[in-house]
């Protein structure tokens, strides 16, 4: 699910010092009822990514050009599921009902996988470096906030699955091979950031602990400015992950 590399990080990941919330462990953070519901909502927000894009790897694989790609494909698949599985097994670690916890979050991702289904495969594989890295690089931006046994989790189920580099490559030959198709995966790009950006805001929006944990009063740091800079943020990993691509912003 999630393709960062290193340097694709928002600066604000891991600037963040960790005082109050963000340097207590789940069992401190989670006296405050409201904290604990937005760690749920934010688990299962991502628990449901991990299954929607371990499906949507395996799709993807079917408009694989060989064998090779569509191996790659599937070992990729293979691990978001394995993200998913450590994020379901931590809901009920602490006594959450995983389907429970990620109902909330079917219809806006579903919707924006309808919205956003590549025609070819390398629309896919644009789709998956870049629009899945955009969601990334929010629950970056949340995870600084949390709790040290939650924020160390998220981290880890954000890790690379070696998608970014076949992504990159993959692309780059093809427009090597004929320019003509950067114009068009520019264009797809930059419509999977405005449907990308739309959902993160509809899904903090419709959910009153998650809103709250972003403009305060839950997790620490930040304000409804805060907010503004981290879009910005957001924006501009964008714009670097355009340049790896060969495409231009």
């Amino acid at each position: 699910m999630r393709l960062m590399t290193s340097s694709d990080k928002p600066e604000n990941a891991s600037a963040a010092g960790h005082t109050g919330v963000a340097a207590q462990d789940w069992a401190q953070a989670s006296a405050d009822p409201q904290y604990r519901a937005a760690v749920v909502d934010l688990l299962g927000a991502l628990a449901y990514g991990e299954l929607a894009a371990f499906e949507r790897l395996a799709e993807d694989a079917k408009l694989a050009p060989g064998l090779t790609d569509k191996a790659e494909l599937a070992k990729m698949a293979s691990a978001e599921f394995h993200h998913f599985e450590r994020l379901r097994d931590r809901l009920t670690e602490i006594g959450e009902e995983p389907t429970a916890a990620m109902e909330p979050f079917v219809a806006a991702l579903d919707g924006f996988h309808r919205q956003t289904a590549p025609s070819d495969w390398l629309e896919g594989l644009v789709k998956a470096y870049v629009g899945d890295s955009i969601a990334s690089d929010f629950y970056r931006e949340v995870a600084a906030r949390l709790d040290s046994d939650t924020r160390e989790l998220v981290l880890a189920v954000l890790d690379d699955t070696g998608h970014a580099g076949f992504a990159v490559e993959k692309v780059r030959a093809a427009i090597d091979a004929d320019p003509r198709v950067g114009g068009r995966l520019a264009l797809w790009a930059r419509r999977l950031m405005g449907e990308a950006l739309s959902q993160s805001q509809r899904v903090v929006a419709d959910r009153d602990a998650l809103s709250t944990m972003l403009v305060g009063g839950v997790a620490d740091g930040f304000d409804l400015a805060e907010v503004g800079r981290m879009f910005s943020r957001i924006t501009e990993a964008h714009t670097k992950r355009m340049a790896a691509l060969g495409l231009a912003a």
